[in-house]
């Protein structure tokens, strides 16, 4: 149930037998969060400087960050009601944006005028939110507005005309804002909105699927950036001005939402995967815009029960707090699901999980019935090759496993990084990685790594993709120990089955080394029950989500359990089972773990049992597997 301090309509269980959600669930979950707010805003209503960390751009671009995120939320809320809404809703953003654009008010700590866009400043993504806010309220708030106030906000906006953006999802804030001031009227380039435009060309990989930028960067900026924007953009350039570029947008969104719901299990939470976690319920935007703009090919009942169960399964855990405000994390404050980039107003993002509020009352999606989510009908293997991932869900426990094989976040060339949001084998919709820098030294869950004798796990840095197709995927990264010039490669495949996922790695390593691999880590309030025994070890939650992982060939009987606390963005105690194997001879070797996920009961012993694994040195490495039902497979 919802926490007590945000009231909410009662529930349709005829309309949604799913989730129980209806519009005015939406537009009482916006409404709160809006509300929320004015405690925080600046005397003329152009900044909300909130509670919490700041980020590395400062308290002043905070407010400002604080003002255009809600505003988007605003007016999504006062389009979708023609304008029906509390008039002071509308009053504070109009009066915001009249306070900010004035430089008499004074800048810096003591001001409330927005700073100046600059090249690549903070300012630019936060223009682009107040941009498209302007666009669809135009009736209420633009229209009037006194001519000088319009005059300084097409002022403050022209600093984007001949600017530089970095070379990612930024390139379409530049579109977004200039072509609001060609709508208007005001000069602009169409060099660069073209520029911005032609520039993403370069970074569509098909199948509906961009990296952000160049790189192989695959997270839910592609629905909620590299989707959305091209599509906001269109709805202001009208069908005359998109010089037939919204027919290729549409045609992409659509490619790209056919296997889009298979990352959200049955209680509505997303897969844990990438950055900016902290944006929560803007992992549904691409499902509404594809609603928007007619291009979906998902029925109406589908997509509100995807949007309404992620937002419900945020409610119900505390989102947004017992202030009304989204905190810094990914349910509570957590800091480590953030970037330095995160500041209080960050999370407020989550604007764009609202889109649907564009939609009229009487569209399909809020009238037709639920329909369930792929995960809700059967068993679901999905393989996505662009990104070099793997889904599999499993109806009876609702869980959805990403498989990672190709998304390292990393430039193509040059040097290299490690992320816990990136770097891992596996992510999850009941899991986050051990993200706190007490615990990504260690690394230990969904990692193999070599570790040296000092104690130094080797990292996952540039994931190299090798195949992705049906229930198989492959890839290699190279792993680097201290005292070492080269590089020792490690090819992964995974297969899948039910709840269960084949890991083989064929290793190269030196030798004296010790190879080890962990499975998913599971967090809980309270602390996390842990068993192990030999060649096995499992890690189990009060609410029942078990991670276990079991020697199938290439280890010793070693295994163990990495305990953490306040490490995990799913609660403070947090544990992960492991099998280390010691001493390697040096040179080539293949080591299988058979790693679950799941709400059934585990019995590991058992399992490894049932589970046949013969690996042929002779041929090749390869390994061929039979499973308990007959099946086998050979990689």
């Amino acid at each position: 149930m919802p926490a007590p301090h945000l009231s909410l309509p009662p529930t349709d269980r005829v309309l949604s037998p799913l989730t129980g959600w209806t519009r005015a669930h939406w537009e009482a979950l916006a409404d709160r969060q809006l509300e929320a707010l004015v405690p925080y805003a600046t005397p003329g209503f152009a900044q909300y400087r909130l509670p919490g960390r700041a980020s590395w751009s400062g308290v002043v671009s905070d407010g400002l960050e604080g003002f255009a995120r809600s505003f988007l939320l605003a007016s999504f809320r006062i389009a979708g009601a023609g304008g029906d809404v509390d008039p002071r809703l509308v009053e504070r953003y109009a009066q915001g944006l009249t306070t900010g654009t004035d430089r008499g008010r004074g800048a810096g700590l003591d001001g409330e005028a927005w700073p100046e866009l600059t090249n690549c400043s903070q300012q630019m993504v936060e223009a682009a939110s107040i941009a498209i806010g302007l666009h669809e309220t135009r009736p209420w708030i633009w229209d009037k507005l006194d001519s000088r106030v319009q005059e300084r906000i097409v002022d403050w906006f022209s600093g984007f005309v001949g600017g530089r953006t970095w070379d990612n999802n930024w390139r379409l804030f530049q579109v977004v804002s200039e072509q609001f001031l060609a709508s208007v009227g005001a000069p602009y380039s169409q060099e660069d909105i073209d520029g911005g435009l032609d520039r993403i060309e370069d970074w569509y990989v098909g199948g509906g699927w961009y990296t952000d930028g160049d790189g192989r960067n695959f997270d839910y900026y592609i629905g909620w950036a590299m989707h959305l924007y091209p599509l906001l953009w269109a709805r202001m350039a009208g069908p005359d001005g998109d010089g037939g570029r919204t027919k290729v947008y549409r045609e992409r969104l659509s490619q790209f939402l056919t296997t889009y719901p298979h990352f959200f299990g049955g209680d509505g939470a997303p897969v844990h995967q990438g950055r900016s976690l902290t944006y929560r319920f803007a992992a549904t935007a691409p499902v509404w815009m594809g609603a928007l703009a007619d291009c979906t090919p998902l029925e109406p009942g589908l997509t509100r029960r995807l949007a309404s169960g992620t937002a419900r399964h945020f409610v119900e855990r505390g989102v947004p707090d017992e202030r009304g405000l989204l905190p810094l994390g990914w349910y509570g404050t957590f800091l480590p699901t953030t970037q330095a980039y995160s500041g209080p107003a960050s999370p407020y993002w989550a604007s764009k999980g609202f889109l649907g509020l564009l939609l009229p009352a009487d569209h399909p999606v809020w009238t037709e019935r639920e329909a369930q989510l792929p995960v809700e009908k059967s068993e679901q293997y999905t393989a996505l090759p662009a990104p070099g991932w793997l889904l599999h869900g499993t109806p009876h426990d609702g869980i959805v496993r990403l498989i990672n094989h190709g998304s390292d976040h990393n430039p193509l060339e040059g040097p290299a990084t490690d992320d816990p949001h990136y770097a891992k084998l596996a992510y999850s919709t009941a899991t986050a990685p051990e993200s706190a820098p007490h615990a990504w030294q260690r690394t230990v869950d969904n990692h193999v790594a070599l570790v040296a004798k000092d104690g130094t796990p080797s990292r996952r840095r540039r994931i190299h993709p090798i195949s992705c197709e049906g229930r198989v995927a492959s890839s290699r990264h190279d792993a680097q120990l201290p005292g070492f010039d080269e590089e020792f490669p490690i090819e992964s495949t995974t297969v899948l089955h039910g709840p269960w996922e084949i890991r083989v790695h064929r290793v190269r390593a030196p030798e004296g080394v010790t190879v080890r691999e962990g499975g998913y880590a599971v967090a809980d309030e309270s602390s996390v029950h842990a068993e192990r025994g030999p060649g096995w070890a499992l890690t189990r939650t009060e609410s029942g989500v078990t991670s276990a992982v079991v020697a199938l060939h290439g280890w010793d009987e070693e295994s163990g359990v990495a305990r953490e606390v306040e490490a995990n963005a799913y609660g403070p105690h947090s544990a992960t089972p492991y099998l280390r194997s010691t001493g390697h001879p040096g040179g080539s070797g293949v080591h299988v773990t058979l790693a679950v996920l799941t709400r059934d009961v585990v019995h590991p012993q058992a399992l490894r049992e049932s589970i046949s694994c013969v690996a042929d040195p002779g041929d090749g490495g390869q390994v061929r597997i039979t499973f308990p039902d007959g099946g086998t497979v050979t990689v």
